[in-house]
This record gives structure tokens, sequence and C-alpha cells, in this order.
């Protein structure tokens, strides 16, 4: 394996940054005392900063090291998950911000048990965040190994098993210690290195070229076996039917899908009004504008500059295109920053992503549904931070499973659950006078059991070289993202179950109350 620099270097940039930012958790939660301290930092933050760190939560591994992988690997192709990402803020803007902000309080299962009965969807909503959790958490740690082979010259898959426990485990002290106030200092500390630092290289790379664009892409197809043709459609998704069947789903599962991610949900219930949610929206989406467009000229810079059969041979595979381009240019101080930037990404998200899970299980299900509403918040936030470890340590199990994935993908697979088993369902809840309990339920669990399944029994799993499990075959559904068949279906059941269902007049009263307080904020619970 080639060298990329000083290990002793990478590592101790990366711990300068993990204890810093450990001390501003520390002091950031020093009032942590009740739950909405805990899960929604006593709605203390204003707009501008809730769309940084909204920004911040969702600028993941997947962002910074799979899609500038994807577009040196694929070209025009891997820029396409840029382009979802972003449009997919307008449905967050439109629909949801401002309508979760007033009817919930913590998570997304306030929302949809407003005007339910309340155990059953708690539950389920408590469940369906878990596994998407986990997916997500899956995505975030498999680009960590990656990463930690190339920063650390760990070649050996025990070797970087054994590091990708160490990140999962800082980052599961990042929530255990901050709550959603630490963690959020963290997410904006992050995007703002993660900006600057992309922001920089962009800039750095386009003098080198003399700011032109069009003779970064020149030389990136000298680099790549494809030619001309990676700068056009149909380099990764080609021409078949099945193929763009494939980019289809894809498509839909990036632009509904991080409306419906939980953790991203979470954060409109740290600003005080639904006016700041909507806000942070407008942050966010421009935050992510200019980081994409970064990453559009470090992916051809990668290709260019280092080559994608470079690339490809590198640990990590696709996720190594930022690294390598950044010890190409800078040398092993570079690589030593902008690794430990996303490192930061990887720990900011994961603790994120960790917190909402923990927070819907000790929310939901704890307070909720064991405890019936009356649990004390000190048990509470104790069960949430006990969850937090099992999260964690899951997590850890399936990132080394997934090491070597395209992180982009699969969390662009999370993204597909995400939108099937939560956007249906809260767009129901929000603006359907006549949607039920009933619905509500085969909403979830028929959105996200046949998301699951379909992952299960796809390409992605099994059936080829580049499946989580290549040595077997068991697939037989033809797509590599589930979306197009699993989101729809998830309407279709919440559709048909409330339809075919007996009414709830004891829950007219909450409909009506709930339509109210989505459009005015009359009565927003603080």
């Amino acid at each position: 394996m080639p060298t990329t620099g000083n290990p002793v270097l990478n590592l101790s940039v990366f711990a300068v940054f993990v204890l810093i930012t450990l001390y501003i958790v520390y002091r950031a939660s020093s009032r942590n005392v009740t739950a909405s301290d805990y899960y929604a930092a006593g709605s203390s933050f204003t707009g501008a900063q809730n769309g940084v760190a909204l920004s911040g939560d969702f600028l993941s591994a997947a962002s910074f090291l799979g899609i500038s992988g994807g577009i040196a690997a694929h070209g025009y192709d891997g820029f396409l998950y840029s382009v979802g990402w972003v449009v997919a803020w307008l449905v967050g803007l439109l629909l949801i911000a401002e309508g979760l902000r007033n009817t919930g309080r913590f998570t997304v299962g306030d929302v949809l048990a407003f005007r339910m009965k309340q155990r059953p969807v708690r539950a389920a909503a408590a469940n369906a965040t878990l596994v998407i959790s986990f997916f997500y958490m899956i995505a975030q740690m498999a680009g960590a190994g990656g990463l930690i082979a190339l920063l650390l010259n760990v070649s050996s898959k025990w070797g970087q098993a054994l590091l990708i426990a160490v990140v999962g485990m800082v980052m599961v002290l990042y929530v255990l210690v901050g709550g959603m106030k630490g963690t959020t200092w963290v997410q904006i500390i992050k995007a703002v290195l993660l900006l600057l630092c992309v922001t920089l290289m962009s800039i750095f790379l386009l003098g080198k070229f003399g700011f032109s664009l069009s003779a970064i892409m020149e030389q990136a197809t000298e680099n790549n076996e494809l030619g001309t043709a990676v700068l056009d459609p149909g380099a990764k998704y080609g021409f078949s039917s099945m193929s763009k069947l494939d980019f289809v789903s894809l498509a839909l599962s990036l632009v509904l899908g991080i409306a419906s991610l939980p953790h991203v949900l979470m954060r409109f219930y740290t600003v005080p009004n639904a006016a700041e949610a909507r806000r942070s929206v407008v942050w966010a989406t421009w935050t992510m504008v200019i980081f994409y467009l970064c990453t559009l000229v470090i992916g051809f810079g990668a290709m260019a500059l280092v080559g994608t059969d470079k690339i490809a041979a590198a640990p990590g595979g696709e996720n190594s295109a930022a690294p390598l381009l950044a010890f190409e240019i800078g040398g092993a101080v570079l690589l030593g920053i902008v690794s430990a930037v996303a490192f930061a990404t990887i720990l900011a998200v994961v603790a994120g992503l960790t917190l909402a899970a923990s927070a819907s299980f000790a929310h939901d299900v704890y307070a909720n549904v064991i405890k019936r509403g009356n649990a004390e918040p000190r048990r509470e936030i104790k069960v949430a931070r006990l969850t937090a470890v099992v999260v964690g340590v899951l997590s850890i199990i399936g990132g080394i499973a997934a090491n070597g994935q395209n992180v982009a993908f699969l969390v662009s697979l999370a993204l597909a659950l995400a939108a099937s088993a939560n956007l249906s369902t809260i767009l129901y809840t929000i603006f359907w006078r006549r949607f039920n309990t009933t619905g509500t339920l085969w909403s979830i669990y028929g959105g996200l059991g046949s998301c699951l399944v379909l992952i299960i029994f796809s390409p992605v799993m099994s059936g080829s070289r580049t499946s989580i499990f290549p040595d077997v075959d068991f697939a037989w559904f033809p797509l590599g993202n589930p979306g197009l068949v699993s989101i729809p279906f998830s309407f279709l059941c919440g559709f048909l179950a409330t339809i075919f269902s007996k009414r709830e007049p004891e829950m007219a009263d909450k409909a009506a109350e709930m339509e109210v307080r989505a459009i005015s904020g009359i009565g927003v619970r603080t």
C-alpha cells in the first residue's frame, strides 16, 4: 500500500480536534438538567445556528468522502447524489419544517402520536427511528474504516475493525457527555471546518488549472478508463432499462429521504418557533449548495491529479479520493488536516444519529409506552444514555461488516428506509384529518418492512462482487435501491388502511387542534 504521510502527525491532528470538542461539549452540557435540555437543547438555538448545525448533521462521510469518490470514479453520475440532496431540502422547507415544529416536542413520535393512540404509534415510530439510524450509522462507520486505513497506514481488516471500534466509542462519549446542546455545537464547529476545508481545496485546485473547471475535467478524462464518456450520463447507471429504473429509484430516495431522517427532524425542536425552523432550512440549503459545488471540483480534481485506478486500489476504495487528493496537493500536513475534518464529520454525524435513536427509545418507548407518560426526567435521560451505548456498539459491528462499501450509496439505502417509513406518515398526519391509528401503523410498518425486505434480497447484499456478501447469491430484487417500490407502497398502505378501518371519532378534537397548531403555531409545546 502506498504511504500517505506520517501516521503520528495525522493522528495528532485528529486527537487535538477530539480533545477540544470534548471540552466544548462538556462546557455546553453543564446545564443538561431537564429532558428538554438533553433532547432539544432547551430550544435555545437561533435559526442561523441551527441551520449550520443541520448542514453539519447531514454533511457526513457520504458527502465528503462518498460523493467526492463517486465523482472521481464515475464523473457525471457521481454528482447526481449532490443534486438530489440539495433539492431534497425543499421538501423539508415547504412541507414539513413548520408543521413538525408546531406539533412536536422532542421526537418524530410526538407528531405521529399527537392525535393517535399513543402506545402503538410511539412504539412504531421508535422502531423505525432505530432501524433508519442503524443503517445510516453503518455508512458512517464504513467511511471511518476506509479513512483510518489511509490515515494510519492500517491495511489489515482486523486493524481497521479495532480502529472503527475506537471511533465508535468516542462518538458515544460525545452523546453521553453533551446531549443535544453539546452535540449541536460540535455540528456547528464541524460544519464550519468542513466548509473551510473544501472551499480552500477547491480554490487551490481551480488556481492550479488557471481557474478553469474545463481544464480540470479535460485532464480528468485522461486519467479515467472511460475517457470523455465520464462527463456524460451513463458511466455508473448505463442506459439499460433496469439501470434507468435504478437511477429513478435512487433519485426518489435522495429527494424524499432527507426530510424524513429522524436526526434531521429532531433539529427542528432546538429552535424556539416555526419561523426559526424555516430559517434553519434556508441556512442549511445555502450551506450545502456551496459544499456540493466544491465536491464537484474536488471529485474531478482527484480524477485529474490522482487517477481513478490509484483511487480504486487504495484502502477504502472510492472513499479515499479526497484524502489522496489532499496528500497529492499538500503532502502529509494537508492530509492530516483533511483526515481530521473527515473524522470530525463522521464523529459528529454519528453522534447526532445516536442521540436521535436513544431519544426516540427513551422518550417514546420508555417514558410514554412503558411508563405511560409518568417517567422521571432524570431516569428518562439515564435510559437515553444507556440506549446510546447499545446503539453505538451495534453501529460498530455493522460498520465493520460494511467496511469498503461506497458510503454515499449506503446512505441512499438509509434514505430509502426513512422516506418509506416516515414521509407518508408525517404528511398524512399533518394534512389528512381522516388519517387514523391503523393507517399510521400500516404506513410505518408497511414502508419500513417492504424496504428492508427488498434491500436484503437486492444486489446490495449478495450476488455480485461489490455486494456486502459477494460469495453468496440470494438476490431476486433487481434494483440496488428499493425506493421506487417501497415509498409509493407506504403511501398506499396508509391510505388503504385508513379507508377500510373504523373512524376514530374520539380523536376528532385532537385532529382539529393539530391542524390549527400546525398552521398557526398556537399552543406550541415547549
